[in-house]
């Protein structure tokens, strides 16, 4: 095994802890974004999540939704190395939605439902970047 240090402060993809804290960051701030420009987060059940009809959508729900199961398997088997390379492929698709797709838009019902893909994704960084220890910033 071996630790670059080069790599480890490096703030940039190839850096995943960087990489995985950056897609967090970027979460916080679209629903910061969202406040302010009035949009409302509702609870996903209050949402249209029918609307969420995208494919890296669609990837990025069922992706989220393996993440439970994921935990239970890296705590079981002892392999927690599973967990980073699970949320850095997350940021990847995260990423790539971002870039794609506008969150907030005039389709409020669609904003609406695009906060809660949002949300649900930020709860899924925090809690994975609280499992390995590490910090999950809302600033970067």
């Amino acid at each position: 095994l071996e630790f670059d240090l080069d790599l480890a402060t490096k703030e940039s993809q190839e850096n995943p802890v960087y990489y995985v804290q950056y897609a967090h960051a970027r979460l916080c701030s679209i629903l910061r974004q969202a406040e302010e420009k009035g949009v409302q987060l509702v609870k996903s059940r209050d949402a249209d999540l029918y609307l969420l009809a995208e494919p890296e959508e669609i990837r990025l729900l069922k992706q989220m939704g393996s993440f439970p199961t994921l935990i239970e398997s890296c705590a079981l088997e002892l392999e927690p190395y599973r967990l980073i390379f699970y949320l850095m492929e997350l940021a990847g698709q995260f990423h790539s939605y971002y870039n794609k797709h506008k969150v907030i838009s005039d389709a409020v019902e669609l904003s609406r439902s695009r906060l809660c893909l949002v949300a649900g994704l930020r709860t899924v960084f925090g809690n994975g970047l609280k499992i390995l220890g590490l910090s999950a910033p809302e600033q970067m």
